[in-house]
């Protein structure tokens, strides 16, 4: 890893997902790897399965665990910028070699922190951290800045067929 910027952003199913596969992948080949869950919180199986490697993947989270639909209740805020705050002094050490800011996206698109702000931690991070963004709705100054964005695209999927969410596959 040479201190690349990837987002994974869309209206599709799997961001997260791709970007667990990125931890995994770095924690095979010996790298430390932080992943940071905006909005999120909760023990959801793939949180469980990390946290077996936690002498190689440090799992934090930085929400209450709901969708904010509309006005993000002032815990949502305040959760984020705890967690802006710890991202942001991570970055600027190589504690470790690839961050992953699941649903940073999201929490940029409620405003829980400044766009400004955030672009400046990713631009001012140390020399050889990857940086990984998931989410909805990636800014377009976030999609300048990175070296690699994909966008995953929702065609077919049986959540619209009322099949929900399984235990060890989707939760």
């Amino acid at each position: 890893m040479t201190g690349e910027f990837l987002i994974v952003t869309g209206n599709g199913k799997g961001k997260t997902t791709y970007a667990l596969s990125l931890c995994i992948k770095a924690a095979g080949a010996g790298k430390k790897v932080f992943l940071g869950q905006f909005i999120k919180g909760g023990e959801y199986s793939e949180i469980k399965a990390l946290k077996r490697l936690d002498d190689l993947i440090v799992v934090e989270q930085f929400g209450r665990g709901r969708f904010i639909n509309g006005v993000p209740h002032p815990e949502d805020r305040m959760d984020a910028q705890k967690g802006f705050e710890r991202v942001t002094a991570i970055l600027k050490t190589n504690a470790f070699d690839l961050v992953v800011l699941d649903e940073a996206n999201v929490a940029l698109k409620y405003n829980l922190f400044s766009i400004g702000d955030f672009l400046a931690a990713i631009r001012n991070r140390a020399t050889g951290v990857s940086v990984v963004v998931t989410g909805r709705e990636a800014h377009p100054d976030m999609i300048e800045l990175a070296d690699e964005v994909i966008e995953m695209k929702d065609i077919k999927h049986y959540f619209h067929a009322g099949v929900p969410a399984r235990i060890g596959i989707e939760k």
